[in-house]
């Protein structure tokens, strides 16, 4: 089956997205937020040039980074992680091993 299949079947049966605990939203809006601040600060605060050879790095740096955060906000948007209904209890999978004790009797 193809993503987009998927996407919208999943979309038309109701299932659950991750929505904003999705990892890539709190990595989007960090880099987005931090782009922002390192454009405020090449656009309006003394650049440094001399230190960095004739280039404004913050500027240069934020709008990257901007577009970083922008890009990782899209990706969850378009391609959004669905949560199964179902999920099989733990106690059912013969592979987990069993709890130990602790030694001391505690």
């Amino acid at each position: 089956m193809s993503d987009k299949h998927t996407d919208t079947s999943a979309k038309a049966s109701g299932a659950h997205t991750a929505g904003a605990f999705d990892i890539r939203n709190i990595i989007g809006a960090l880099l987005s937020i931090y782009g922002v601040l390192l454009l405020a600060a090449g656009l309006f605060m003394d650049t440094q040039e001399a230190k960095t050879g004739g280039v404004n790095a913050n500027l240069w740096t934020g709008l990257a980074l901007a577009v970083a955060g922008a890009l990782f906000l899209l990706w969850a948007r378009l391609k959004p992680i669905v949560v199964p209904a179902d999920v099989e209890p733990v106690a059912d999978d013969p592979t987990r091993p069993a709890p130990r004790r602790r030694p001391g009797g505690h």
